[in-house]
């Protein structure tokens, strides 16, 4: 699912919309530092070590957060019981009138949102009051061409940090755990941290964006910063993704029956134009 090119108006849009039915389905931000699973230790080449940091993602159990873009998402995945989770919150950049607070669950074939609005123009929104503290369950055999509101539990990495590493064009360790350089941007449109847009805006600058990066003292990955510079209207900023509790996150929760309504068929619809 990609984060960064939501809109809190999409959202709106999309996800509070009349024609709702009640559902009798049955069934947190920045992670800390920490892991079970052991890992060999990293290579002594800067490279090939930030190139096997990512292999230990890959089985999914993990905490993970997202820092620095229009959302910033913590979460989840847990493989184990194909599981996994991510809280979003973000607002309006052009006049901080809306701003969001959203949960996504999602358990094998099945997902669920929560999203809550606030500010002056929240009122606004069809359906706000109505759904407060509910979550839209969406049966993810339906929505399955819409990449945004599914989690896929053969690419267990939100933030495609290995499209990251591979991307580095150069790299050098400036402590223990800890590496710096820089990347070319525009082969790392396979990770959710650099999106489209943002690579278009770099326009030459795509080529050697700055990054920082630390791993454990297992060689995983723990932080990867990419230092955006400045570009036309676009103010520097700095893209972060950590990880943590390798090998020992807990699987998710569904929601209590009490907190789902089932979304509409209207609701379907829409994702799919």
């Amino acid at each position: 699912m990609n984060i960064r090119r939501w809109s809190v108006g999409v959202l709106a849009a999309a996800l509070f919309v009349p024609g709702l039915t009640a559902c009798n389905n049955s069934a947190a931000d920045e992670p800390a530092a920490g892991g079970a699973s052991a890992a060999p230790a990293a290579p002594a080449d800067p490279k090939a070590a930030l190139l096997a940091s990512t292999t230990e993602l890959s089985k999914g159990n993990f905490t993970f957060a997202m820092t620095g873009g229009e959302f910033n998402g913590s979460g989840t995945v847990h493989m184990p019981s194909k599981s996994a989770e991510m809280k979003m919150t973000g607002g309006d950049s052009d006049a901080e009138e809306l701003s969001i607070n959203m949960h996504l669950v999602f358990i094998d074939t099945d997902s669920w949102v929560k999203m809550e609005f606030t500010g002056p123009m929240a009122d606004t929104i069809p359906g706000v009051k109505a759904l407060k503290g509910k979550y839209q369950h969406l049966d993810r055999s339906k929505i399955k061409d819409v990449k945004d509101l599914q989690f896929d539990f053969s690419d267990v990495d939100p933030a495609g940090s290995e499209a990251l590493t591979k991307a580095i064009t150069d790299v050098r360790k400036t402590g223990e755990g800890t590496y710096e350089g820089t990347l070319d941007a525009t082969k790392a449109t396979g990770s959710d941290v650099l999106d489209v847009e943002i690579v278009k805006d770099l326009a030459g600058k795509a080529k050697a964006v700055p990054f920082t990066a630390k791993l454990d003292g297992q060689g995983r990955l723990t932080e990867f910063v990419v230092k955006v510079p400045a570009a036309g209207s676009s103010k520097a900023q700095d893209l972060k993704v950590t990880y943590a509790d390798y090998g020992a996150a807990t699987a998710v929760e569904q929601p209590s029956a009490d907190q789902v309504v089932e979304a509409s068929d209207q609701v379907y619809e829409m994702f799919k134009d």
